[in-house]
């Protein structure tokens, strides 16, 4: 059964895509077919810089040029905005999305869904990110930075998963810097079962494919 594992963040420019390219190269590695879907995107003014890195990611691994960016982004909205307020009102239809995330799982052993922004951001006025996640994932690679104030923002986003019964794994993206050995991990070491980094991307994945 071709499982959906949906890439999210605490926020934005947190290093989602970043990871799903190294999700992907992981999978590849070990025989696993992983199609990228990035349903929505914002801050398009040409081509989309996020799903365009995915795609072309997949045809480096995998050899495949069939699908297209039309097939991995349905809706791409130029305003750097939640889509909910890029779309400037335009349907953006829900059942679509999971139509075309079918279409992927029919080709794929895993599609690897990546979010816009962290889990609060709306596409509809009363449908929110968590909700596309509740609807479709059957797992969640949650990215958190590991600044000031990451112990808030990781912890808040994975009750939200939690209350919705995601199952989850929180991932710390390091940026230079920012004292999370001293500052923030210990405390996290205490509060969670473990504290996962970019480099310890398969291990998370063992426990779910």
């Amino acid at each position: 059964m071709t499982k959906t594992i949906f890439v999210t963040a605490t926020g934005t420019n947190i290093g989602k895509t970043y990871s799903a390219l190294k999700i992907m190269e992981l999978l590849a590695k070990k025989g696993i077919r992983a199609i990228p879907f990035k349903p929505i995107e914002t801050g398009v003014a040409s081509d989309p810089e996020d799903a365009s890195a995915l795609l072309q990611k997949y045809r480096e691994l995998y050899r495949d040029e069939t699908l297209s960016l039309d097939d991995v982004c349905p809706y791409r909205f130029e305003l750097p905005a939640s889509p909910y307020v890029a779309s400037g009102g335009a349907d953006i239809d829900i059942e679509s999305i999971g139509e075309r995330l079918e279409m992927l799982k029919n080709r794929a052993d895993v599609v690897l869904m990546e979010g816009a922004g962290g889990l609060m951001v709306p596409i509809k006025k009363d449908f929110f990110m968590l909700d596309l996640m509740r609807r479709f994932a059957d797992f969640a690679v949650l990215i958190s930075h590991t600044g000031l104030g990451c112990i808030n923002d990781a912890l808040l986003s994975k009750k939200a998963l939690d209350d919705t019964n995601i199952p989850c794994r929180i991932v710390f993206n390091r940026i230079a810097g920012d004292g999370f050995d001293e500052i923030s991990k210990p405390f996290l070491k205490e509060s969670l079962d473990f504290v996962f980094e970019l480099d310890d991307l398969q291990t998370v994945l063992d426990g779910v494919i």
